[in-house]
């Protein structure tokens, strides 16, 4: 029977959370656990945020609990072994395995999922069961109406066993509360085995398993595994609201003796009996560390000193609300803001806190070490992505956090075996993607004036990956200046983004005081040249013997079997690859005018691609794939050529097409932000092409205001007169009250604050930003 009580908290929680979690009926049917009174009465942002955005399609993201750039994301495993399920949940699957500590938010490659812990009613079942059979085994069905979720915040209705289960998280910590029925026994399943597959027939890679029981309410372990970030440490320490009355440990599938309290090996597990399961509600609380079981002990006593499930969930919403808070905006379109603070939501999850409430952390040699006084360590640096406009939306609205991040690069990178920074996740480099964009990401916070980071130090580590190492093609590119396609895979694509790498390392080299570095680089940075084919008007991949690659196919990922020639894109994308030399680059299309008809072609030819292309490239207008990063500046290239009025209608179209507020509301990978963080820039009204000239690009902004708290007791105030669908384009703006013609914005001038004013129409502007003068910069 629903209660008046039970009714009203439905319905506050129905208002707050709207489409993004359990109806009032379905929670009153749960027994009416809405959202905590104090918790409420501090979502103002927050009841914006659908995490469920992404979790559809190829987005790729957790639905799950977390802080601001925190080290623990717990959240539900709805699968582990398809790529759609690279972050343990996608929304098509019926069924969650359990509820683990660590997650990738919208990467194209999975792993972690450590540490399982999933709360049952009658026999021990020590396999989940595959997806088609949940019965067989631990994991249990869920309807979406029992489903709720918001930042820092999850629950759910385990259907077959009546349990009902909520999360929320600390920044090294999770706590789950679970609420079995009542009069029945219950349990507690621990599966050290579980994390990402490969496959369903191959197990994850986990060796120097250990579990080991401390007393009747405390657990702790750790394990190493050798998925993608192969050989990571990862530890954790459990702590319970009240004692089991059995622990039984397995390994290999067998139980051990009932005395057992430790175990090691490389397939544990535990099952912590409670025949008083329902009497009154279980609280799990659950540190992590890359340490020790130690320091996971340390961690979950330094931030879970209690079992206070609405304190904790409070104090989660309170930490979102106020990141959140660094952008306000106004707008009558409800769609859009969700997308919106879900955008920015999603832009705040990584990098990952790594390191200790002690300050030690687990290197990037693998070893133990302690961050200096004042700083944290990170993980989780898609940089590939995160480069492009991730690291930019930082500057603006987390500068306080950039010397942090970025100091963390350069440890990393001295730390590091394998060299500089590419795609560093929890103490290990898996050298994903291509290019080593930490250049581009430390060459920007310098270009932006961010002290705190150590530039002569970073310097002669990214030399080394510039001038000596052997990498993936770089003796070729600095012998040829081109990387050969009949020597090296995704040769062109390479080729193009080590030209983006020297320029960012020139402008590092010069930070450092290494002038001759510095001229050295930026010639080098025009070996995008070299791959040009004026015949074509394409970037063609080019064998060693300086022949242009045969069969030629602007739309094929490569000219051979044996590997592609571009990486997740084609010669259509890479060809607009540049960004860095734009005035250069036009002259190979024999001007600006040339250049523009490229440009539109690429946005207007047909979208169809050869059979075996990968799901990344998706989001498709034309051959512009927006689902995929190589494509994310292309279309405000128009602004350099004069044109800024077709740039504005692009990137309007991009933000009404390309984002909606549903499960599969995004085209492509979140890819730790980076999608995310397209979204909130251009919404915003500007975007940065190239993120070393520490400029932008001004677009389309969406909403008639916005306020972005920019540091420092600084606010930028964005204001927009007259927009509306129909009126995407800029007539005129003016800056701090005076008129501005630019077709560019310099950070320097947004991060010292003040007022930015669009004026907009339903017409194009052919003189706003097209004359020579109001053109952006580039190569400089």
């Amino acid at each position: 029977m629903t209660t008046r009580r039970g009714f009203l908290q439905s319905a506050i929680a129905l208002a707050l959370f709207g489409g993004s979690g359990l109806s009032g009926l379905a929670l009153a049917r749960a027994g009416g656990y809405a959202m905590p009174a104090d918790a409420r009465a501090k979502a103002d942002l927050t009841r914006h945020v659908d995490v469920f955005i992404g979790t559809g399609g190829h987005g790729h993201t957790f639905p799950g609990a977390t802080l601001p750039f925190g080290m623990v994301q717990l959240s539900p495993d709805t699968y582990n072994a398809v790529w759609d399920a690279c972050s343990g949940y996608h929304e098509s699957d019926g069924s969650i395995m359990g509820f683990t500590h660590t997650h990738l938010s919208g990467t194209g490659i999975g792993d972690m999922l450590d540490f399982l812990v999933m709360p049952r009613t009658g026999e021990v079942r020590l396999q989940p069961g595959p997806l088609n059979a949940p019965e067989t085994g631990y994991r249990s069905r869920f309807d979406r109406a029992d489903e709720s979720a918001s930042p820092g915040y999850y629950r759910v209705r385990l259907k077959d066993t009546g349990i009902h289960a909520e999360l929320t998280a600390t920044a090294r910590a999770g706590l789950h509360r679970y609420h079995f029925p009542k009069g029945k026994p219950g349990h507690l399943l621990l599966d050290l085995c579980h994390g990402f597959q490969d496959n369903a027939s191959t197990p994850t890679r986990a060796t120097d398993v250990q579990l080991h029981v401390v007393d009747e309410r405390t657990i702790t372990g750790g394990r190493r595994v050798h998925q993608w970030a192969k050989g990571r440490y990862i530890f954790f320490a459990m702590r319970l609201s009240r004692p089991f009355a059995r622990a039984q440990l397995y390994s290999d599938e067998k139980p051990l003796t009932k005395e057992a309290r430790q175990a090691g090996g490389t397939q544990l597990k535990a099952a912590l009996h409670f025949p008083d399961a329902g009497d009154a509600p279980l609280l799990v609380k659950v540190g992590i560390s890359a340490v020790s079981a130690e320091n996971a002990l340390a961690n979950l006593d330094a931030d879970l000193t209690d079992f206070d499930f609405a304190r904790v969930h409070a104090d989660a919403v309170a930490a979102w609300e106020k990141e959140l808070a660094r952008v306000r905006i106004e707008t009558d379109d409800d769609a859009q803001r969700r997308i919106f603070y879900t955008g920015l939501y999603h832009s705040l999850l990584a990098p990952t806190l790594f390191s200790d409430t002690d300050g030690r952390y687990r290197g990037m040699d693998l070893q133990v070490h302690t961050a200096p006084e004042g700083y944290h360590n990170y993980s989780t640096y898609s940089l590939w992505d995160t480069y492009r406009a991730l690291h930019p939306l930082l500057t603006l609205v987390q500068p306080e956090r950039v010397p942090d991040l970025m100091q963390g690069l350069v440890r990393g990178a001295a730390e590091c075996p394998d060299g500089v920074g590419i795609w560093p996740l929890q103490g290990v480099e898996t050298g994903t993607m291509i290019g080593y964009h930490s250049v581009v990401a430390l060459a920007e916070a310098h270009a932006k004036g961010f002290d705190g980071i150590d530039y002569a130090a970073a310097w002669p580590l990214f030399r080394k990956r510039a001038m000596e190492d052997d990498f993936h093609g770089l003796p070729y590119y600095r012998k040829l200046g081109y990387v050969p396609s009949d020597k090296v895979s995704e040769a062109a694509s390479r080729t193009l983004e080590y030209a983006y790498d020297d320029w960012a390392g020139a402008h590092l080299a010069r930070a450092a005081g290494a002038e001759d570095d510095y001229r050295a680089l930026v010639a080098r940075s025009r070996n995008y040249r070299n791959l040009f084919n004026k015949d074509s008007g394409f970037i063609q991949p080019k064998l060693e013997d300086g022949s242009w690659a045969k069969p030629f196919d602007p739309r094929a990922l490569g000219h051979m079997k044996r590997w592609h020639d571009f990486t997740e894109s084609n010669a259509w994308q890479a060809t607009f690859l540049n960004q860095h030399d734009l005035y250069g680059y036009m002259e190979l299309h024999g001007g600006r005018d040339g250049f523009v008809s490229k440009l539109d072609e690429l946005f207007t030819t047909s979208s169809e691609l050869p059979a075996g292309a990968p799901p990344d490239i998706d989001g498709m207008v034309g051959q512009y794939a927006h689902g995929n990063e190589p494509s994310h500046h292309v279309a405000y290239l128009y602004a350099y050529a004069g044109q800024p009025w077709k740039t504005q209608a692009m990137v309007r179209r991009l933000l009404r097409e390309q984002y909606r507020d549903e499960r599969d509301g995004l085209s492509g990978n979140e890819d730790c932000g980076q999608m995310s963080a397209w979204y909130v820039l251009s919404a915003l009204g500007f975007y940065p092409v190239d993120p070393v000239s520490a400029n932008y690009v001004i677009g389309s902004p969406l909403f008639r205001r916005a306020e972005l708290d920019v540091g420092g007791g600084r606010v930028l105030r964005i204001v927009t007169r007259r927009n509306s669908a129909q009126n995407m384009y800029v007539q005129s703006v003016r800056w701090n009250g005076k008129p501005y013609t630019r077709s560019w914005l310099r950070h320097a001038d947004l991060a010292a604050g003040g007022t930015l004013e669009f004026v907009m129409g339903p017409e194009p502007n052919r003189e706003f930003g097209s004359a020579p003068d109001d053109l952006p910069p580039s190569f400089v």
